[in-house]
């Protein structure tokens, strides 16, 4: 996911979105443990979305953008 998509959304859709990730990064790791993970470059992508997610939360609490 793009950061500029990110950044059209409210507060409340990017905390949303940053559960249903983090929900999903959940589901991964367990996969994982049980060696059923088909794509192991789908974990690295819900991290960093959960980081552009966290950072834009950020700046917008500053009052950066």
């Amino acid at each position: 996911m793009k950061a500029e998509d990110l950044r059209g959304m409210s507060e409340q859709e990017l905390r949303e979105k940053e559960q249903e990730l983090r929900e999903e990064l959940f589901n991964l790791r367990f996969q994982k443990a049980t060696h059923q993970l088909e794509n192991p470059m789908r974990i690295r992508e819900i991290k960093r979305d959960i980081a552009r997610i966290k950072t834009i939360l950020r700046e917008r609490e500053l009052g950066l953008r």
